[in-house]
């Protein structure tokens, strides 16, 4: 053992590592002074706001005079302690050290870097994400401490041609990125926290600081950060308290520890063969003794843990009677659910922090890395009024003003198209100088009069244009949206630029996003930059606009890479909302204790998450540049989980289904069933109450579900219609409730917000183009027939070559139906008929009125009719139009009988027809005749029609929705209104 073994001690994981530490700092130096001049470096600096917490538990309120908390991972300057003559040198060294590169400005230059490499085809989003990339590489290399230099040799002949073309790729980092540094006139962040930490352990080596020194809760697993441990250790005053070392494993095994990096104590191991120490020989932490008695669960675990080429000692362990005792003891202290989803699994959870509340002082953590689990279990706390933050906070890009920056950049960017344009207005920040209920009236006026349906031509102009040719009044929306122009005008014209300084983009970017956020009571800045996720905001964009100096971007990426560089800023919480609950990070939680520990998302590739080299070196190239392996992140993520598992009540959760895919359990949860197996305990993790069943049972009813009763309608008669067209009774006879929607509500469905035309907008197109031809030509047919035709359709088409994909796609379809068309004239024109197109017509039943619109109606020299209709999809089918539930021509024929059809003679209809005009290239078009009896056909219809008035004149006759199964209509926009689907669920229905 070395000299410094004696200063060298562990907190085992049964007790809380801030708690036990405070209080053996307090026995340990029951002098004030002498504990005020102590320093104490933990890992981060979260670790040190605990402790700082801890000391006031501790003390029990009392006034204490706390040591200097340092943060290992982030030391300044200004925070190293060098004291006495003959080391100004190292102050001065340290102040002179050149000063990080924000990560920003360092990833918007390698991501100019990778544009400009020779070749480079990257758009500015995938050099951004590279940029990104490199950025972890540099970090990862200068933590360690390596050399860009030895990548030169390092991809001989038997690696793969691929990675050869990698290496030469990151010539961006081996030649260029120095270049730049130089020029910048700063380092990198990871090279600089080395440096520091380099430079305070060459000065406590020079001049040993009088006060106490004491290095907490790290395991070392940076190099430098191990180096200034070791030179701690090695102090008169010096200690080093390690968390949860494993004192109990037999010392044969840790040769096979320091070999295996994804072990929970190779880090520690590690670190005690740099201060050459064996781990018996390091002592308890003063006070810690106590958790001896606890200690048994955590040999347990770290049995369990032990590495692969150990396993067989099993046999032996499982003979031990502590650990057998342990395991009996695991029983209501330590659970495992798991849960079906991960929706369930944090339905549970949230039961768990929400039970665990019903017991005073009680504190409770959800421990995981899993952040989709940590938003689903905060989420799930709010159905109580419980807020909890995650620690790991929130990324800027999902925060409201985040979205809202993203919103806005994407509006102007899409050159306002309909989508970007109203997630941007109904943003709960945008007001546009309103107030806010009066500008988001004005935002769903402008939806429905201009932004359903087609879309509009781009820009302000189009959307001008698409409302004055609204059928409805469109009051001062024009003025309201040259207003909007004139503040999004400076932004619009620096997107204009095919290319464009990116410190004039953010900057005309945030006074329009404030200018828009402006409402009638305050400026756009108080509003777009308030609260925690406003400030975060401005500081980034602050941030970006610095480092964007110089930098050029394409204007058309400004949204993409805006959105890239959010994703990757976090909003903190300053203080938790729950002081009894909180949601930690696995390397939070180290250092935390709590009564309850719920660790989740225990599946592989989550936690422990999975180790993929990344883009830029295989594994075999990583060894050989010197980087540490990656499974040695395997082995802190399993530090980290030993130490929570020994909290006095652990719960363990998974779910089987991730994402609607299956997932395995963790590697640590298949190695503790295995082990509680051996020691005869297979059941002792089991749950001694329902948490999933209840977790299900907060959604479900308290009864089996009731369908609801299908709704019944019965107007009063006035209200009832008086007048419907032929079209309209077949939806009267198919679903009564439509009809009652349309025509007694008067509600009309909305288009589709930036719609794609639809299968109506065609048939429409189609129907005006034959009726143009028919009009021009209603007797003999021209000899250039088909091109006339043609003409006509391109007449209509033109309307649709705003939309130049559906006119592609619909204009071969017209001309090939169009051929066949022409083919149907030229052999029914011979009979010497006349053809009248789109004809009004009308039949008076009593006090009710039926109106039809004929497609095509031909009159015969022998005095017959015959009565087309052109359908562009399906015709009805034969059984429909044999029980009268297609009564649209033969309510026509019947019309035609009476003389109702306007400039035609009363007449029988000889034919009654439907022409199918799909013009696909196997069936252009097809003629479907009705063969029966038509004069039978049209009384029945007349008749049938009687009835229904008569039925539905009775004011206690209700608009059923869908009185006959099976004959529901094709297209039916009330359907959702009708509830049809819940009604239904119960066998509701029946005829009318």
């Amino acid at each position: 053992m070395s000299a410094a073994g004696s200063r060298v001690f562990t907190i085992p994981p049964g007790l809380s590592f801030v708690d036990a530490l405070a209080a053996g700092l307090i026995d340990r130096y029951p002098d004030p002074l002498e504990l005020g001049a102590a320093r104490v470096l933990l890992p981060t600096r979260r670790a040190c706001r605990s402790l700082q917490e801890a000391f006031l538990r501790v003390g029990e309120g009392r006034p204490l005079l706390l040591p200097r908390l340092l943060p290992l991972g982030d030391l300044d300057p200004d925070e190293l302690t060098v004291a006495g003559e003959g080391l100004e040198w190292a102050a001065s060294e340290a102040a002179e050290l050149p000063q990080a590169i924000p990560p920003l400005r360092r990833q918007l230059l390698l991501a100019r870097l990778v544009r400009h490499r020779p070749g480079s085809q990257v758009s500015e989003e995938q050099a951004n994400r590279l940029a990104e990339e490199l950025g972890r590489l540099l970090d990862q290399v200068e933590t360690e401490g390596l050399d860009f230099d030895a990548l030169d040799g390092l991809v001989p002949d038997k690696f793969a041609a691929h990675w050869q073309q990698t290496v030469r790729f990151l010539e961006i980092v081996t030649q260029a990125w120095p270049a730049i540094l130089a020029e910048e006139g700063g380092i990198g962040a990871a090279e600089r926290r080395r440096r520091l930490l380099e430079l305070q352990a060459a000065a406590w080596r020079a001049q040993p600081p009088e006060g106490p020194v004491i290095a907490a809760g790290s395991t070392g697993s940076i190099p430098a950060t191990a180096a200034l441990i070791q030179t701690i250790a090695g102090l008169p005053n010096g200690s080093v308290v390690l968390p949860g070392l494993d004192r109990a494993a037999p010392r044969a095994l840790w040769p096979m520890i320091e070999k295996d990096p994804s072990h929970p104590q190779h880090g520690l191991a590690s670190l005690l063969k740099r201060l050459e120490i064996a781990p018996d020989a390091v002592a308890l932490w003063p006070g810690a003794a106590e958790a001896e008695d606890r200690a048994a669960r955590g040999r347990l675990i770290a049995t369990a843990l032990w590495p692969a080429a150990a396993t067989h000692g099993w046999t032996e362990a499982a003979e031990d009677e502590a650990l057998r005792a342990a395991a009996k003891d695991l029983s209501g202290r330590v659970t495992r659910l798991d849960a079906e989803t991960s929706g369930e699994e944090a339905a549970a959870i949230a039961l768990l922090l929400r039970q665990s509340l019903e017991t005073p002082v009680k504190r409770a953590a959800l421990v995981t890395p899993d952040r989709d689990l940590a938003r689903r279990v905060a989420a799930e706390l709010q159905r109580w009024g419980v807020a909890i933050d995650d620690s790991a906070g929130q990324p800027l890009s999902r925060t409201p003003p985040g979205v809202f920056l993203r919103l806005t950049a994407a509006l102007a960017g899409e050159n306002l198209a309909p989508l970007p344009l109203l997630a941007a207005l109904k943003h709960p920040l945008a007001a546009g100088g309103e107030a806010p209920g009066g500008f988001r009236r004005k935002v769903r006026a402008l939806e429905k009069l201009a932004l359903r349906g087609p879309r509009p031509a781009p820009g302000f102009a189009g959307l001008r244009d698409t409302l004055k040719q609204a059928e409805e009044k469109t009051g001062d929306l024009e003025k309201w949206l040259s207003k909007l122009e004139k503040l999004a005008a400076d932004f619009r014209g620096a997107l204009e630029a095919r290319e464009n300084r990116l410190q004039v983009l953010i900057e005309t970017h945030i006074a329009f996003a404030e200018a828009l956020a402006a409402s009638d009571a305050e400026s756009g800045a108080d509003r777009l930059w308030a609260g925690e996720a406003g400030e975060a905001a401005a500081v980034f964009l602050d941030g970006l606009r610095e480092a964007a100096r110089g930098e050029t971007l394409d204007t058309a990426s400004y949204a993409g890479v805006l959105s890239e560089l959010l994703a990757g800023q976090v909003v903190r919480p300053r203080y938790g909302s729950h002081p009894r609950l909180a949601i930690l990070g696995p390397l939070e939680a180290r250092l935390y204790h709590a009564d309850l520990m719920v660790l989740g998302g225990l599946n592989e590739g989550t936690w422990p998450a999975e180790t993929e080299a990344g883009p830029w070196l295989s594994r075999p190239m990583r060894a050989e540049f010197g980087l540490p392996p990656l499974e040695r992140r395997i082995g802190l993520a399993a530090h980290d989980f030993a130490q929570a598992f020994s909290a006095p009540e652990v719960v363990l959760t998974r779910a089987r289904r991730v994402g609607g895919a299956p997932a395995v359990p963790s590697r640590w949860l298949l190695r503790l069933d295995a082990f509680l197996n051996a020691l005869g305990a297979g059941e002792a993790l089991r749950p001694q109450q329902a948490w999933l069943a209840w977790a299900k049972d907060l959604d479900r009813p308290d009864g089996p579900p009731k369908p609801c009763d299908r709704p019944a309608p019965a107007p009063p008669a006035e209200a009832r219609p008086r007048r419907l067209s032929v079209t309209r009774i077949e939806t009267w006879m198919r679903d009564p409730y439509a009809l009652y929607a349309e025509r007694i509500l008067r509600l009309k469905a909305l288009d589709d917000i930036d719609a794609e035309a639809s299968a109506a907008e065609r048939g429409t197109a189609i129907h005006k183009a034959l009726e143009r031809f028919v009009r021009d030509f209603p007797e003999a047919l021209p000899a250039d027939a088909l091109d006339r035709l043609i003409a006509a359709g391109e007449a209509v088409f033109e309307e649709l070559k705003a939309r130049p994909s559906v006119h592609a796609f619909w204009w071969p379809r017209f001309c090939r139906a169009a051929a066949w068309v022409i083919e149907q004239e030229r052999a029914r024109r011979r009979a010497g008929l006349t053809v009248h197109a789109e004809t009004n017509g009308k039949l008076e039943l009593g006090d009710f009125t039926l109106t039809a619109k004929a497609d095509r109606i031909e009159t015969r020299p022998d005095g017959g009719l015959a009565i087309l209709d052109y359908k562009t999809g399906r015709a009805p089918a034969k059984k429909d139009l044999g029980n009268g539930l297609a009564p649209q021509l033969p309510l026509e024929a019947a019309i035609a009988a009476a003389g109702g059809f306007e400039g035609l003679e009363a007449g029988r209809a000889a034919e009654l027809a439907f022409w199918r005009l799909p013009g696909s290239a196997a069936t252009p078009g097809e003629a479907v005749e009705i063969a029966e009896k038509l004069d039978e056909l049209a009384e029945a219809a007349r008749e049938g029609l009687a009835e229904l008035i008569r039925v539905f004149d009775d004011p206690a006759t209700p608009y059923h929705p869908q009185p006959r199964p099976g004959a529901a209509p094709a297209f039916n926009d009330y359907e959702h209104l009708a509830r049809v689907k819940e009604w239904s669920a119960g066998g509701g229905g029946g005829e009318t």
